[in-house]
C-alpha cells in the first residue's frame, strides 16, 4: 500500500510508509548504514524505533531526514552545523536569519580555506618551477619543507 508522507518540513517524502530496516533506509537514503548508526549516536535522528527482536525500524521521516544530513554532508557543513540545521528544519517557529547566518559562516570558512589552499598552490607551483628535476641531489622542493630554501 502506498501512501504519502510529510515531513516536518511540509515537503512529501515518501513511497510507502511502511518502516524499513537499517539495510533499506541506506538504500533509500544513499547514507551508508555504519554512518546510520553514527548519526544516531551523535542524535541527529530522534529515537529510531526498534522491532521486537531489537531491529531498527526507519520511518519515511527518519530517510528523509537521512537525505537532508546527507545533503548538508556533501555541501561540507560540520556535524555540530548540521545538528543545528537538522534542529531549525524541524523547528517551524524558526527564522530563516538563524539558517542564513550559519550557511554565510560556513560560505566565508569555505572562502577562506579556498583562498589558503591557492596559496599553497602557488608555492608549491614556484617550487616546482624551481626544482630542475635532474639526477643532481639538490632540490629546491625538499630545501624548503626543511626550512633551508633559497627559492
Amino acid at each position: 500500500m502506498r501512501s504519502v508522507v510529510v515531513a516536518a518540513a511540509n515537503v512529501p517524502v515518501a513511497e510507502y510508509a511502511t518502516p524499513v530496516n537499517i539495510g533499506d533506509a541506506s538504500k533509500r537514503s544513499g547514507v551508508s548504514a555504519k554512518m546510520i548508526r553514527h548519526y544516531e549516536s551523535l542524535n541527529l535522528l530522534a529515537s529510531v524505533a526498534r522491532s521486537d527482536n531489537g531491529y531498527r525500524k526507519y520511518s519515511e521521516r527518519d530517510i528523509h531526514t537521512l537525505r537532508f544530513i546527507k545533503r548538508a554532508r556533501d555541501l561540507g557543513f560540520s556535524m555540530a552545523e548540521i545538528a543545528e540545521l537538522v534542529n531549525l528544519w524541524l523547528n517551524r517557529r524558526r527564522a530563516s536569519a538563524s539558517v542564513k547566518r550559519i550557511a554565510q559562516a560556513h560560505s566565508d570558512d569555505l572562502t577562506r580555506r579556498i583562498g589558503e589552499m591557492q596559496a599553497m598552490q602557488q608555492a608549491l607551483t614556484n617550487l616546482i618551477h624551481c626544482c630542475h628535476g635532474d639526477q643532481r641531489p639538490d632540490c629546491p622542493i625538499l630545501e624548503d619543507l626543511a626550512g633551508s630554501s633559497k627559492a
